[in-house]
C-alpha cells in the first residue's frame, strides 16, 4: 500500500494532481488507514500513470474519462476508442493549422521592425497596435 506522497512520486506527479483525479472521479477513492490516511494500491498507480499519459497528449478530462470507461470494461469493442482518437487527431491537426497562422503572423510583425529604435517608432507595437482582432 502507498500513500499519497508515494503514489506521486512514482507517478511523476504532484500530490494535488492526485487529490484533483480523485475529486474528477478518474481515480477510485482510496482505503483508508486507521489514522485516516489514504492508502492505494497499484491499481491506482497504474490507472494515475494512464491518466497522465492521456493528458500528456492532451486529451481532455472528457475523453480521459471515456477511454477509462473502456478500460474498465475491457469486453466493449474499442471502435468509439478509435473514433475518439481520431476525432482528437483532427482537432490537433487544426491547432496545428491555428499555430502555423500564429506563426506567419509574428514573422511578419517581426520583419516590421529589423532594427533597433525608438519604442516609439517600433513597428512590432505599432503593428500590434494596428491590428484588427
Amino acid at each position: 500500500m502507498l500513500r499519497i506522497g508515494e503514489l506521486a512520486k512514482r507517478a511523476d506527479c504532484l500530490v494535488q494532481t492526485v487529490r484533483f483525479y480523485e475529486g474528477e472521479g478518474l481515480l477510485p477513492q482510496p482505503a483508508r488507514s486507521e489514522g485516516n490516511f489514504r492508502l492505494y494500491d497499484d491499481s491506482h498507480l497504474e490507472r494515475l500513470r494512464f491518466i497522465r499519459r492521456c493528458r500528456a497528449r492532451d486529451m481532455t478530462l472528457e475523453e480521459v474519462r471515456h477511454l477509462l470507461g473502456f478500460r474498465d470494461h475491457p469486453e466493449l469493442d474499442c471502435g468509439e476508442v478509435n473514433e475518439l482518437v481520431d476525432a482528437h487527431i483532427a482537432q490537433v491537426r487544426a491547432k496545428i493549422q491555428d499555430l502555423k497562422e500564429l506563426e506567419r503572423q509574428l514573422s511578419e510583425l517581426r520583419r516590421s521592425c529589423a532594427t533597433s529604435r525608438s519604442a516609439r517608432d517600433c513597428g512590432i507595437l505599432n503593428g500590434l497596435a494596428q491590428l484588427s482582432d
